[in-house]
This record gives C-alpha cells, sequence and structure tokens, in this order.
C-alpha cells in the first residue's frame, strides 16, 4: 500500500498556504496540515480564517496540484469552551475540504472536558471532519490512555487520536496501548525526532515542542517501533519545527523531511520482514 504523507503547519510555518501547498506538491507529499486559529496567547490570528481572497486562492492552489487538506488547527477545550463560537472555523475548513481537526485538551475537568469534545465532534460532523484530541504532557489530556478514555467516552464516529511521536515518547504512554487501539480511531500520525535527555518540565517540554524538534531519523526515539504499531494506511504528518533548521528554505525543509520518512517506512519494512 502507499503512503500517504502530510506537510504540517509547523515545518513550514513562515509561508503562506499558498506557498505550503505549492511546496508540498513539489516535494511529493499528498495533503498539508494548516492552521487556522492561534495555539498560543502571543500568536496572531491567521488571515486565512477571515480573508476571503486568501481562501479562493488556496483553494485554486489545491485544486491545481492535487494536494489535500488533511488537518487544521487548533481547537482548544477550555472550562469555557463553546462550539458554536467555532462555526467560522469550520466554514473555513470545509472550503478547504479538511479532513480533521486537531484538537487539545486544556480544562481540567475531565467530565466537562468530555462533554464538551463530544459536543464539538457532533457539530464538526456535519462538516465533515474528524475530531482528533492529541494528547501532550503539559495539557489536561496527558497520555495516549487518558485520550484513549475521552474519546471512546464521547462516543462520537468522528472521535479520534492523535499520536505525535514526541508526546508519545515523552509522556508514560506505551506501545501495547497503541496496538490496542481500534485503527478507527487514529486517522493520521504526526512525526519527529528528538533526544533522550531533555528538559522534562512543562516549560522544556513545550520549548522542544514548539521549537526544537529533530528530523526523524536524527534522534533517540525508537520510531521503528512507533510505524511498526500503528496502522499501514494511515497519513505520516512531518512536524517538525527546528530553530537551526527553520534557517534553511521552506522547501528544503519539507524536502529533507519527507525523504526522511519514507527512509523510516523503507526501514520498518525491512524489520516487519525480517521478523
Amino acid at each position: 500500500m502507499q503512503r500517504k504523507y502530510s506537510l504540517s503547519f509547523l515545518t513550514v510555518a513562515d509561508v503562506t498556504p499558498v506557498d505550503a501547498v505549492k511546496i508540498a506538491s513539489t516535494c511529493g507529499y499528498s495533503a498539508v496540515g494548516l492552521r487556522l486559529l492561534p495555539a498560543a496567547p502571543n500568536e496572531q490570528n491567521y488571515p486565512i480564517l477571515t480573508d476571503t481572497h486568501l481562501i479562493q486562492e488556496t483553494k485554486a492552489a489545491l485544486q491545481d496540484t492535487g494536494v489535500k487538506v488533511a488537518d487544521v488547527e487548533i481547537i482548544r477545550i477550555t472550562p469555557d469552551f463553546n462550539p458554536q463560537n467555532y462555526l467560522g472555523f469550520l466554514d473555513v475548513a470545509q472550503q478547504l475540504n479538511a479532513k480533521h481537526i486537531l484538537v487539545a485538551g486544556n480544562d481540567p475537568e475531565q467530565s466537562r472536558l468530555i462533554d464538551s469534545y463530544a459536543e464539538f465532534c457532533q457539530l464538526s460532523a456535519q462538516y465533515g471532519l474528524s475530531c482528533d484530541l492529541e494528547f501532550m504532557p503539559w495539557t489536561n489530556v496527558k497520555n495516549l490512555q487518558q485520550a484513549k478514555f475521552i474519546v471512546e467516552q464521547a462516543a462520537q464516529d468522528n472521535a479520534a487520536i492523535l499520536i505525535d511521536a514526541l508526546h508519545f515518547d515523552r509522556s508514560d504512554s506505551t506501545l501495547a496501548q497503541i496496538k490496542s487501539l481500534n485503527p478507527t480511531q487514529i486517522n493520521y500520525v504526526q512525526l519527529c525526532d528528538g533526544l533522550a535527555k531533555y528538559d522534562s518540565s512543562d516549560e522544556g517540554l513545550i520549548q522542544i515542542a514548539r521549537s526544537n524538534r529533530l528530523v526523524p531519523g536524527q534522534g533517540e526515539i525508537d520510531l521503528i517501533a512507533l510505524l511498526c504499531a500503528l496502522p499501514t494506511d494511515i497519513t505520516l504528518a512531518a512536524e517538525v519545527p527546528n530553530l537551526t533548521l527553520a534557517k534553511r528554505p521552506a522547501m528544503e525543509r519539507a524536502q529533507i523531511n519527507l525523504d526522511a520518512m519514507k527512509q523510516l517506512v523503507a526501514q520498518t519494512q525491512q524489520e516487519t520482514l525480517a521478523g
């Protein structure tokens, strides 16, 4: 089966959505991830959420290249979360024919988080979108087991789990837990690498996640074991924000990460055959 690869937003965060689509096409990615809403308080709003001209330009680039929008970012479920506040987000996502929404859990009251997540899933389903809950050690969804519990309690057909290689490695999650998942619970996985030694404080984890990830295969995370544990038909997304790598042109960054992911897949296939 032909693997599908996506170019995540953070790998080429410095380019426009139109350029991201064109870069993905030139390199050989089948999809891109686009950010529509700020992920942090210091981020500005993203023009594509309200700029009709930019939306049309992006749609034209998608049509011209055949590249798809795999995921759109980012919905944070907070204590005061109201799904109705995100109708504009959902409308733009639908216009771009996006498939998945990256969702983060930032509500310490788990029962309320589950209810809000389920309600947002129900609303997103009307737009043909899945809600992929990403666990991150510094959020209120800290590991795979907790993400699985929330997704299952929400009991929605479009509820899914997003596994990020870095967060998986930094949380108390296991390969056995991945293997126990229903394949329908996973739509795509974000790949990057990291060092075995790292600052495990929340601040340290966030700093690495947002600006110091490594190209897949250039660190010490066992990505081959991770890929072996995952379904073989899910999209692999390169999410590799790195301040040093950011000095290189976006096209070069995208190509480096795609080549690295393809090499990992080849190594994984060899491991599988050898085993």
